[in-house]
């Protein structure tokens, strides 16, 4: 093997945030625009132009997401299978949510009926707004613990239901989720749209940058004063696997902070998140459109970046049995199974940002009413 077996488990840790920021900018932007449309499109032509700036590239941009998802479940099966046991009613929404984007792009078209497309225009709002949200109250789940536990024979419980993931803090961060990708969805829209439509897409964006910052600001509060976060007492050998009891975790007010305090540098990630936030403020006030898009997408990948800087190592923190946390130590799969697919990885994350980059490319400019028009038949 290239690296020892510690060494891999904190590349594989690397490997899915990596995978998951590229989720949150690529596919991110598709869901900020869909959850827009109904609002930023007044009329049946404003519509498909929204549409048409997303249609040709929304499915390329969820290989992040299935790349993410099969991560997830190769690196950390344990992970993988407590996630679905215990957040199954949620998952299942998001996907149920998620199967109004293909059916509403193919089809919302097709029949010239306005109550057709009113119906499919509010089932790609569904199919945007509902996994962000899910998302996030998720991430604001596992910053507060899950309650499942291992007993000694490694068989997992769970005693949550999924109106308990629906607490005031997980809801929170559902906010703040939908708010940062209606924000980058908006920047988005900014630049590549024009008039009527580019100027509500603009001061969609700076509403959403000013709430993004504000809500990001009121949970980080909230975690260094109101959470007791997690913290390894008792390190669990780093060349174990599947052992997740063979350690000790304590519960602590602030212990989400610890990893900022040991690492200065990951201070800078809520910084650029905030930052990010404010320069889309300015430079959407401004017409920069370009830059206002990067803000986001540095804004967006800040926010994900100190979740996990704040996390690290632990992935899914057991609330009713601390010791049962699973963490980037002890929920991974084999030596040799994280060896092989590193060199997938090497070898596939290329080629996906190459052919993403080639892409974007070729479908660069500006989707318009007149393109809408001359392309009445072939545009979405």
């Amino acid at each position: 093997m290239l690296f020892d077996y510690a060494t891999y488990k904190v590349i594989w840790w690397c490997f899915v945030g990596v995978l998951l920021i590229g989720f949150a900018l690529t596919d991110g932007f598709d869901f900020g625009v869909g959850m827009s449309l109904p609002f930023l499109g007044k009329n049946d032509a404003e519509r498909r132009v929204i549409i048409n700036t997303i249609g040709p590239t929304w499915e390329g941009n969820q290989t992040w997401f299935i790349a993410a998802g099969g991560c997830l479940f190769a690196a950390w099966p344990l992970v993988y299978a407590a996630a679905f046991s215990g957040f199954y009613i949620a998952l299942m929404l998001c996907l149920f949510a998620l199967f109004f984007r293909p059916v509403g792009f193919d089809y919302r078209s097709k029949i010239a009926d306005p109550r057709w497309r009113n119906a499919w225009d509010w089932g790609l709002f569904t199919g945007g707004f509902v996994p962000p949200l899910i998302f996030g109250v998720a991430f604001g789940n596992l910053l507060q613990g899950v309650p499942f536990a291992y007993d000694d024979t490694m068989r997992m419980s769970y005693s949550g239901d999924f109106l308990g993931l629906l607490n005031p803090f997980g809801l929170l961060a559902g906010v703040l989720s939908v708010a940062m990708l209606a924000m980058h969805g908006a920047t988005f829209l900014h630049q590549k749209t024009e008039g009527d439509i580019a100027r509500r897409a603009r001061s969609l964006a700076i509403w959403a940058a000013a709430l993004t910052m504000l809500l990001f600001s009121a949970a980080g509060v909230w975690i260094a004063t109101g959470i007791d976060g997690y913290r390894i007492d008792t390190m669990p050998d780093v060349n174990s696997s599947f052992m997740p009891v063979a350690k000790t975790v304590l519960q602590a007010r602030g212990a989400w902070l610890d990893n900022y305090t040991r690492y200065p540098l990951t201070q800078a990630f809520p910084v650029a998140a905030i930052a990010g936030a404010a320069l889309v403020m300015l430079l959407s006030a401004r017409r920069h459109t370009v830059s206002a898009f990067l803000a986001s997408g540095l804004s967006v990948a800040s926010i994900v970046l100190t979740a996990g800087a704040a996390m690290f190592p632990f992935i899914m923190p057991s609330s009713l049995a601390p010791g049962s946390s699973l963490t980037a130590w002890d929920a991974v799969a084999s030596h040799k199974s994280l060896g092989v697919m590193f060199w997938v990885v090497v070898v596939m994350l290329p080629i996906i940002v190459i052919y993403t980059s080639w892409v974007y490319r070729v479908v660069r400019g500006k989707v318009t009413l007149e393109h809408i028009r001359d392309n009445e038949h072939t545009a979405y």
